[in-house]
């Protein structure tokens, strides 16, 4: 199924065939297609690139399609490997952190600092967690094949 080019954000660089490949829903998924290309929200003179995650209900393209600044995408992405290499070591707290310090990390970005840290507004966080884990452990080959990608792909752009 090929992403429609006829919307307000503009498609350039296209995964049409997304379903095959999204994880555990691989080809039982409605988000047929990722997509590079200039963003729904531009204004006149002010033009943005975004992320978008095509989404397909059979009949027609869903509203919960997601589209994303790229900056955020891969925001997203530093906060998923940083939450991976912190439960690489959670284990050592009896409740998978530790209640006094909930900060993981500060990720210096733009002059200022993105706070990682267990969500203590969670009011039911000792259960979440324990699943949030499980959930990677689980999800463990799927996560690091995607890792291995990234890391080789970020290696052949001199990162």
């Amino acid at each position: 199924m090929k992403i429609p080019t006829t919307l307000k954000h503009k498609p350039v660089i296209v995964a049409d065939n997304y379903e095959n490949v999204d994880g555990r829903y691989a080809y039982q998924t409605d988000a047929k297609g990722l997509s590079l290309g200039l963003a729904q929200w531009n204004d006149r003179g002010k033009v943005e690139i975004s992320a978008k995650v095509w989404r397909h209900t059979g009949e027609k393209w869903s509203r919960q399609s997601e589209e994303l600044p790229l900056h955020r995408v891969l925001d997203l992405a530093i906060l998923v490997c940083r939450a991976l290499r912190y439960f690489q070591d959670a284990y050592r707290y009896e409740l998978l952190y530790d209640p006094e310090k909930p900060v993981i990390d500060r990720v210096a970005l733009q002059g200022d600092a993105m706070t990682v840290a267990v969500c203590m507004d969670n009011e039911k966080i000792n259960e979440d967690i324990k699943l949030f884990s499980q959930v990677l452990s689980e999800d463990g080959e799927l996560l690091g094949e995607r890792l291995r990608r990234l890391s080789l792909i970020l290696k052949e752009m001199g990162y």
